[in-house]
This record gives C-alpha cells, structure tokens and sequence, in this order.
C-alpha cells in the first residue's frame, strides 16, 4: 500500500533483541555520552573564558567541540530512549530533525577541519604575516560561513525528501538515513539521487582541495625549512591529521554501509561502523587536542590547580 510523505512513523530495523543487557548496554551508552557532554563542554568554556586562546586556531577548535555537542545531541538521546525500548519507532518529524542534525554535523565537521589545515598552512608558511592573513574576525566569519553553508546543504537535501511518496516505513539502521528514507519511495526519485550524488561529491571535493594545497605547501616547508619549523609543523598538524583520518574512515564506512548491501556482515558489526563517526570523533576530538596543543594542556593544569587550591583554602 503506498504511503504518503505524512507517514507518521518510522521503524529502525537494526535493533537487536539483547533481553535484560539492554541496562547494560543503556549504562555503557549513557556514560559515553556524558564523557562527551563533559569533555568537550570544558574544553568549550577553557577557550570561550581564556582571553589568551582567543586566537584563530582555538576559534576553529571551539567551533568544532560545538559542532562534537551537536552531533552528539542529535544521536545518543534517541539511541538512549531505543536501547531502553521493545519497539523501536520513530515519529517522522524527528525522523527529518535527526537527518538534519547528523548530516549537517558532518559536514560542518569535514569544512571545519580543511579550515584548519588551511589555518595551520598560514601559520607554519607565512609565521610573520599570520596575525595579518588570518584575524579572529576572519575566523568568526569563516566559521559563520561554515555552518551557514553546511546546513543550507542538508536542507535542501532534505526538502527534496520530505516530498515522496513512501511504500514503506522500516529503516534498516539504528538511526534515520537519508539515504534508506529515499528507498523506501514509490515515487521517482531521480532528482533526489542526482541530487545526493552532486551533494557527496561537493561535500568532499570542496574541503579536500585546501587540505590537499595546505599539507602539500606545508610538507615543502618542512622539507627546505628549520628543524624548529619542523617540529612546530609535527606538533600542530599531529591532532589534526589523527582527527581528520578517523573522521574519513568513519564517513567511508558509512558510506559504503547505506548504498551497498552489508547483510554479509555480521550485524553487531554493522552496529559498530554505522555508530562510528559519531562516537569515536567527538570522544578523540577533546583527548587529541587537549592533550596535544600545550596552550590548552598548560590552562587546563593551570584551572586545575587553581580549583584544588582555592577548595584547600575554603573553611569548613
């Protein structure tokens, strides 16, 4: 029976039956989230209070512990509410709402990392001529750009779904899927796929090519330049270059996982490579960089400290 774009709910299909380790399953999930929550959220106010890290770069990293935050929101409540149920369906509004959130996440996170590379080319090529080439307000708007872009993308990706007509309303997936909601269409879905295909390519294409000009001139740099322009291109492209290969990879498996047929491969599997991207980037993401980047590290032990010394002083 066809099925309008009215639909009223979806079935996730990819829930398996676990029996009493749902709790388990729903602890260990829950405790992820808040690591996240947690993490990036210190790192978020770490920035946001420290005048002296009110520069480009922590800029970008601010912008990306956000978007970490948004993406997060998008996926864990729900998969919360799910692990804990026996029937796994999802109204179609919040259906589109979390097609939104996870796709424009990715993609504001793949803009926001080519920025970087492009910021950190600038710093490690022309070091005089930063402060001049690349300001806190040409970050503020690059990262306005960024956002503004990344989700208008997603909503035009999304208008054109929300107006077919659907056979059916089981998502074999543990989330909503743009591209599983646009097979479950009777109607002609040609746009749409021409749409998606042009969409996957500029969503790739366009941050790969400053990535690709930032780390080509920076590896030139190292190889004609100083060891301490050497050291200082390892010590700040390590956290990004680390972030921007997990991020692929776990954009590649789910990729590969919506438009091929995975039935091969065992579902807990499945499971794992469709969570990925949006699990491991938002919990490396804050570990990488606040461990790495020693301006972070140094007014992290520096707040630290300052809190341990301050509770010692406090009467009781």
């Amino acid at each position: 029976m066809m099925v309008n774009s009215t639909l009223s709910y979806f079935i996730l299909g990819a829930y398996m039956h676990v029996g009493g380790l749902k709790y388990f399953y729903f602890m260990l999930t829950a405790m992820l989230y808040i690591v996240i929550v947690i993490s990036n959220t210190s790192l978020i106010v770490v920035i946001c209070m420290n005048r002296s890290l009110h520069e480009p770069m922590y800029l970008f990293l601010c912008s990306l512990f956000v978007n970490e935050l948004y993406g997060s929101t998008g996926l864990f409540p729900s998969l919360l509410l799910q692990i804990l149920s026996d029937i796994h369906t999802v109204s179609a509004s919040f259906c589109y709402l979390q097609i939104f959130c996870l796709y424009s996440y990715a993609n504001i996170e793949f803009t926001n990392l080519a920025i970087m590379s492009y910021d950190r080319y600038l710093a490690i090529c022309f070091p005089l001529q930063y402060n001049t080439l690349m300001s806190s307000k040409k970050a503020v708007i690059f990262i306005i750009v960024i956002w503004l872009y990344s989700t208008g993308k997603v909503l035009i990706n999304l208008s054109l779904n929300i107006r077919l007509k659907l056979c059916g309303n089981i998502i074999n997936s543990l989330h909503c899927s743009n591209y599983l909601v646009v097979k479950l269409a009777c109607s002609d879905t040609k746009v749409n796929n021409i749409y998606g295909l042009f969409s996957i390519f500029v969503s790739i294409s366009i941050p790969l090519l400053p990535i690709l000009f930032s780390y080509i001139k920076i590896l030139k740099i190292c190889f004609s330049g100083s060891e301490q322009t050497r050291q200082k291109a390892v010590s700040t492209c390590t956290p990004h270059l680390v972030s921007l290969l997990n991020f692929s990879f776990g954009c590649l498996f789910e990729i590969l996982q919506s438009r091929f047929d995975m039935s091969r491969v065992s579902g807990v599997l499945r499971i794992i490579l469709s969570l990925y991207f949006l699990l491991i980037q938002p919990l490396l993401n804050p570990i990488i960089y606040g461990l790495q980047m020693s301006k972070i590290r140094s007014t992290c032990k520096h707040l630290f400290c300052y809190k341990i010394l301050a509770g010692q002083r406090d009467p009781m």
